[in-house]
Order: structure tokens, then sequence, then C-alpha cells
């Protein structure tokens, strides 16, 4: 609960215009996917503009702080406008099974021109693992195919994210 309290404490500068603030604040009535659902109810995601990584990871602090790996694909119209968030796998500790058809599905379901991936990293390392690089890989390799741009792939910790975009192993 301390870890989601201070996630929440971080961000709260976004939260302020929602109706929710009162009960964030009064943490203990709710279940942590009540939480989730709180934060991602507190500004509409669908229609954000991406123009940098740190546009969709305040979206998507819920995660960082999760005790089990989440994937996620931020789905993108042609203006880099979130269509939506799916989950694409709910792993363990330290690994979430993730292969192209699952992500891609969500993209073509969404019509989506590019896609963000996302994933966390329970132990609030955001250095990527060998694996991490060779998803990504693997991702942008059939983006390409079927022409659905992988813009980025980003890492959640508790307490900074990494972007393979920033970090120049992907560009856009």
């Amino acid at each position: 609960m301390a870890e989601i309290n201070k996630s929440i404490d971080n961000h709260i500068g976004s939260f302020k215009q929602s109706e929710r603030i009162v009960r964030l604040k009064e943490l203990d009535k709710y279940s942590v996917s009540e939480l989730r659902e709180a934060l991602y109810a507190r500004a509409p995601v669908k229609g954000l503009k991406i123009r940098y990584p740190h546009d969709i990871v305040i979206h998507l602090a819920s995660y960082a702080v999760e005790s089990q790996e989440y994937f996620l694909v931020i789905t993108l119209n042609g203006a880099h406008e979130v269509i939506a968030v799916h989950e694409i796998s709910k792993g363990i500790v330290n690994r979430a099974i993730v292969h192209p058809r699952e992500v891609f599905r969500a993209a073509i379901a969404d019509n989506a021109a590019a896609v963000i991936i996302s994933h966390n990293h329970p132990s609030g390392n955001v250095d990527p693992s060998p694996e991490d690089r060779s998803i990504t890989n693997t991702l942008v390799s059939a983006g390409k195919i079927i022409c659905i741009e992988v813009l980025d792939h980003v890492i959640l910790g508790a307490e900074t994210y990494y972007s393979f975009q920033e970090n120049g192993i992907l560009s856009s």
C-alpha cells in the first residue's frame, strides 16, 4: 500500500482535475483493481496525443507498482492519439508471455496505425533484459510486415521508466 501511496503522491498534480481525488486519498477502502480503475478514470486516455514517452507513462502508473509483470499495447491512430490501452499478458514476478499475434490482434481490431508497447518490472530495475530487447526486435519486425509501426517500448518501474526510443534503440 505504501508503494501505491507513493505512486499516487508522485502524480498528484495530474489528479487534481479528477472528482475521484477524495476517494483516492482514502486508499484503505479500495482494492488494487478499484484503484487502477480510478487511476484510468481520472483522465481519459482515449484521444490523448502522444509526443513523448512520458505522455503515456503517467497513465500507466498503476502498473508500475504491480508485483507481477503486465505486458500492454497502446494503440494509436495516424495522428498518434491513443485509441486504447490493452492488457496483453499478465505474467509472474519476472516475466510475461508475449507473442506478436496477441499484440497485433489488438492493434488490427482497433484499426491502429502505430503502437507503443509497455511492460512493468516489479523489481523496479528498468534496464532492458536480453528478452526485452529480443521481443522488441520481433515486434518491430512483425509491425513492419503489417504496416503498424512500433513507436516505442516503455519499461515501467516504481520510481522511473526506460524508453527504447529515448535511449536510441528505436527511432521514429
